[in-house]
């Protein structure tokens, strides 16, 4: 298995062709707002406009009571066969393309590979990764606000804040077939076995990162789907990035692309590799430097 997972190892991860030319914003460059929200977007025409309306609505408001907060939200469309990216674009109708920026992918990546393009593009000192479906209430970004701002001072600028489920965890299993019970505590397992001790929810959509924190992870990150979230982590681990867990408000929303078996299987798979191939040295951790 030691043998599959080298081989079969990409060496590097790819950047995208805009990162690359320099057409689009550049994480590498000093940030020139206070916040980029990160949309990954796979068929979410229905899903999106609720989340976007609450989003917007929050910053509008938020800039208004302090002229000096600057925002962006980027809508990351990950090859979506439906309208998401028109809907996406009516919101930078609205708002402005400085305020709303629409990336579309033409093939599916990946929550993983949509997260990372949108941060690559990211104008932001705090980058804040957003699920399309508007499960945790977008307000709760003060709640991570202020778990990035209690891991003060930040080694070489570098914090993360994560926003958790853990605390709802009785009570979703009160509704969840033994089965899917089953499957999350096995995930749970392997996640602390294997590569995260310290976080209990890793896969928790609402992150918070500072800008540096970002480039280092991201930068370094292989793994495109759901278990992304479990190498972003194992990454600043090893990096010695400070990491906190807040409790956030979180409820579920018909229409999860998650496939509770099957899904759940792959990011088993994903999991072992990411070990395997961090200890054989087919993936290395580099330090990336800001322009």
């Amino acid at each position: 298995i030691c043998a599959i997972a080298h081989v079969t190892a990409k060496t590097m991860p790819h950047e995208d062709a805009e990162y690359k030319k320099g057409s689009a914003p550049n994480i590498r460059d000093p940030a020139t707002r206070e916040l980029s929200v990160v949309v990954p977007s796979y068929n979410e025409e229905n899903r999106l406009p609720l989340m976007m309306d609450e989003a917007l609505d929050y910053l509008e408001k938020r800039q208004k009571q302090d002229s000096s907060f600057t925002y962006e939200v980027i809508v990351v469309n990950d090859g979506s066969k439906d309208q998401t990216a028109k809907v996406a674009k009516e919101y930078c109708k609205k708002y402005g393309s400085d305020k709303v920026r629409v990336i579309s992918l033409e093939k599916n990546r990946g929550k993983g590979g949509a997260v990372r393009t949108g941060v690559f593009s990211s104008r932001g000192k705090k980058i804040l990764m957003a699920d399309a479906d508007g499960a945790t209430k977008f307000a709760d970004i003060e709640k991570v606000e202020e778990g990035l701002k209690n891991l003060q001072p930040w080694p070489k600028g570098m914090a993360i804040s994560c926003g958790s489920r853990a605390h709802l965890e009785k009570d979703s299993i009160a509704k969840r077939s033994y089965f899917r019970t089953l499957l999350m505590y096995g995930f749970h397992f392997l996640v602390w076995f294997l590569c995260v001790k310290e976080i209990r929810d890793t896969q928790c959509g609402f992150k918070l990162l500072t800008r540096e924190a970002a480039l280092q992870t991201f930068s370094n990150l292989h793994i495109e789907r759901w278990a992304f979230d479990v190498e972003l982590l194992y990454i600043a681990q090893r990096l010695k990035i400070p990491i906190a867990e807040v409790a956030v408000n979180w409820t579920e929303i018909e229409g999860s692309k998650l496939v509770p078996f099957w899904s759940w299987l792959q990011m088993g798979r994903d999991l072992l590799f990411i070990r395997l191939r961090y200890m054989t040295g087919a993936w290395k951790l580099e330090e990336k430097k800001c322009n």
